[in-house]
């Protein structure tokens, strides 16, 4: 049976997983958490695209010779990155928001930027030596 927090201990009416992911901090205002779940959301949909891409490159020869499969695994390795530190990312701004802590450095941005530039670079040369 689940218990308000006014009758037992804080964070009792919290699932167990949510007590072993964020086992300190008091629980934020509603609307940041919300906020941040759009945030972890928007990044996700980033990554599949980028998956999407990668995987429209190899599908339908958009480029030739090593080049199409180069851009490819660059997609596909850029969208893995993006959706699977959209997680990280998202965890690290609930327990800093949980316990009033500077929010964390947002990782995903450079990597989705250096990406995006190597990316960029290989077209180019792919374009101009065709």
């Amino acid at each position: 049976m689940r218990t308000s927090p006014a009758q037992g201990s804080p964070g009792e009416d919290r699932s167990r997983l949510a007590r072993r992911v964020f086992p300190d901090g008091t629980d934020p205002d509603p609307r940041f958490t919300l906020a941040n779940e759009r945030t972890f959301l928007a990044w996700v949909r980033t990554g599949l695209a980028l998956q999407a891409a990668g995987i429209a490159v190899e599908a339908f020869a958009i480029l030739e010779g090593p080049a199409r499969k180069s851009v490819a695994v660059l997609l596909l390795i850029l969208g893995m990155f993006v959706t699977g530190g959209s997680f990280v990312r998202w965890i690290g701004v609930e327990r800093a928001l949980r316990n009033q802590r500077s929010l964390p450095l947002p990782l995903i941005a450079p990597v989705l930027g250096v990406g995006g530039a190597v990316g960029a670079v290989v077209l180019i040369y792919v374009i101009l030596a065709g």
